[in-house]
């Protein structure tokens, strides 16, 4: 039944081998017998698993002619894919929906990563004066737009229900990890750790670096730094940190140098600033230090206690403080079979709880709901 639906999915933004869009959503429903392409901008046509990866080539010269004409870019070669659904995951690429629908009669859905308003309050490169009116503008974009669509896909639970104001086809399809990359980061607990701490994602102000590196003047531990600064003037700023010095910084990885670090920290660490957008958000790296047996340190939000707490996986800290976290880095280090512990609990938390598996029946349970309304 599901080879007789083409699917496409969207990106302006991602890598074609990104970890939601390609690793989970994609192959997934390649799994089940969709016929599945994934549209980028500037990567490489072919058959990767199952998804035939197809690429636009456009090159953009700064980040607003990004966002208001990568879409239009992206639109011809969408159109000839000829698909059943067209699956959005970029807010970008919202300005095209409605083309999309109606010179396709295809029906198209908009994957909301991230809460976008609350984001855009967060976002560095926006002069703060006008942060709160953008924010409203994006709000009342996003929610015009979504009104018009055939469904909604979002990583948690709130963004959800935000959008089912203005549609009834909303799921919830969260980005945790997947269990057979699980098996190959718990091969971590056969590995002799190391006295450091990880951290693996962006590095922008607002995700805690600075703080996780000064919180180093206060321990023996060494930090294993894995990511791309968000610009040159910050990382110059953390890198002339004294405690910079005990840092071993790996820049951007791929996946089987995520491995390898995950094998050689004791601890994994996801120190957040308490913004909107992140107080509410389920970062995926919380999840891997877990799938990975570690330990984990994380930002001390409402939303993520019963991730930590209740699966008894680690310690919540004030991100600002960098002695707290430090103090819990050594409580860690200092104490190996309750580290040991707390990793293994929340690797059963992830395999029982967490696993992309369950989400992807949930994706594919979403297209079938939707799929009937085609004219």
């Amino acid at each position: 039944m599901n080879s007789n639906f083409k699917i496409c999915h969207i990106t302006s933004v991602h890598k074609q081998n990104d970890s939601r869009i390609f690793h989970k959503e994609c192959k997934s429903l390649a799994e089940a017998n969709f016929d599945t392409t994934l549209l980028v901008l500037n990567g490489k046509n072919e058959d990767v698993d199952g998804v035939k990866i197809r690429s636009v080539e456009w090159k953009s010269t700064g980040r607003l002619q990004r966002i208001f004409r990568s879409g239009k870019a992206m639109l011809p070669t969408a159109l000839a894919l000829n698909a059943d659904i067209y699956h959005l995951h970029d807010p970008e690429l919202l300005f095209i929906a409605r083309k999309l629908k109606q010179k396709s009669g295809a029906l198209v859905v908009y994957d909301s990563h991230e809460d976008l308003p609350k984001q855009v309050l967060d976002k560095y490169w926006i002069p703060s004066w006008i942060r709160k009116f953008l924010s409203f503008l994006v709000y009342k974009f996003e929610m015009y737009v979504a009104k018009k669509l055939d469904g909604v896909v979002s990583v948690t639970e709130t963004i959800c229900a935000r959008f089912k104001k203005v549609n009834s086809h909303v799921a919830f399809v969260a980005n945790y990890p997947v269990l057979n990359e699980m098996v190959v980061l718990a091969s971590a607990e056969n590995k002799e750790k190391s006295n450091s701490v990880c951290y693996i994602g962006g590095l922008t102000p607002t995700r805690g670096i600075k703080e996780l590196v000064q919180a180093l003047a206060f321990t023996d531990a060494r930090l294993l730094l894995a990511g791309s600064f968000s610009s040159e003037a910050f990382e110059k700023e953390v890198k002339e940190l004294p405690e910079w010095q005990k840092v071993s910084f790996y820049g951007y990885v791929n996946r089987n140098e995520i491995v390898e670090i995950l094998e050689t920290a004791a601890v994994g660490i996801v120190t957040l600033h308490p913004t909107k957008s992140y107080m509410e958000a389920l970062p995926i790296k919380l999840f891997e230090y877990m799938s990975a047996k570690l330990p984990v340190i994380g930002s001390d939000f409402v939303s993520w206690r019963p991730l930590i707490l209740d699966n008894n996986c680690g310690f919540m800290v004030d991100p600002l403080q960098p002695k707290e976290i430090a103090e819990r880095i050594n409580y860690l280090l200092a104490h190996p079979m309750e580290a040991q512990k707390m990793g293994v609990n929340g690797y059963n938390a992830v395999h029982e709880k967490y696993s992309w598996e369950t989400q992807g029946l949930n994706l594919i349970a979403f297209y079938h709901s939707i799929l009937p309304s085609k004219p």
